[in-house]
């Protein structure tokens, strides 16, 4: 019985990467020439929107630092080696996380990382628990400077079978973390599972008189509500699709801008999408 393979348009037997590759007539001379064939591979139905999505996030991951990425201190959830055990097992549990880093007298002594599957056969002791029998369970921390490229990063997690980064700036001081989900987010896009919570989309004052943390998905409507100003609702409906538009690209944390009366400072961002933006008034001589 003859294969009924042999029937179909040639075009139709090969894999969808023979495909790809027919339809690169002209050899790619950057990662922008490659990105524009695999759109035009998107648009052709050789490949999915899905797999266009990883392909351009591992082609941009060499490109991204940690300095990109990481969370910053204020938002570390950290362990003080100093609290009472209930209030570090209450602080592992309100959290969700599964790894913690553990500080000394100074937010800079990294003591090490606690996992939260280590606290476990602590809570079936029959004597109570110490601050000695938390610390004897605490992992060796994984320190990285804030230049490391996401590339490097992932090989030395998968390598060294890390799960969590310190970053340390340019004085050895703790400038934030990075997990192994975070670089993996810049590859397949956002990771949520059922522990996850939404983001709050709700405007904060912040400890700084006058400064406000927004998030990218507050409404254009919430904002001008708060802030008693009018910016355009027509064109986008949320706070980070403006400033997209203002910078002209997926700003990266610490990037800013004058707009509107306003400063805004990136204060998270995934290099896909402005996650969270501290707000200000700038005054008369910050502003000239």
């Amino acid at each position: 019985m003859s294969d009924d393979r042999s029937s179909l348009p040639n075009d139709q037997q090969k894999s969808w990467f023979e495909r790809l590759t027919q339809a690169f007539n002209d050899e790619p001379r950057s990662r922008g020439d490659i990105v524009k064939l695999l759109e035009a591979a998107v648009k052709s139905d050789i490949i999915d929107k899905d797999a266009f999505t990883i392909v351009e996030g591992a082609l941009e991951v060499s490109e991204v630092q940690a300095r990109d990425i990481m969370i910053p201190p204020s938002q570390m959830v950290v362990i003080k080696s100093e609290d009472d055990p209930k209030t570090s097992i209450r602080r592992v549990i309100d959290s969700s996380h599964s790894r913690f880093p553990v500080v000394g007298e100074d937010s800079d002594e990294i003591l090490g990382v606690l996992l939260a599957k280590d606290l476990l056969p602590l809570l079936f002791k029959e004597e109570s628990i110490s601050n000695e029998d938390i610390l004897a369970r605490l992992r060796p921390a994984n320190f990285i400077p804030e230049s490391k490229r996401l590339n490097v990063l992932l090989n030395d997690f998968r390598t060294k079978r890390n799960h969590m980064a310190l970053v340390l700036d340019e004085y050895g001081s703790v400038s934030g973390l990075v997990t192994i989900e975070d670089v993996l987010e810049q590859i397949v896009g956002e990771i949520e599972d059922e522990t996850d919570k939404h983001e709050d989309e709700s405007i904060q004052l912040t400890d700084e008189p006058g400064v406000y943390l927004v998030p990218a998905l507050c409404s254009i409507e919430d904002f001008n509500e708060f802030f008693k100003v009018e910016l355009n609702e027509e064109e986008f409906d949320t706070v980070g699709g403006i400033l997209v538009q203002q910078f002209g690209h997926v700003p990266l944390r610490d990037e800013e801008l004058f707009f509107n009366g306003f400063h805004f400072r990136i204060v998270k961002s995934d290099g896909r999408r402005i996650k969270t933006i501290q707000v200000s008034k700038p005054t008369r001589e910050t502003s000239e």
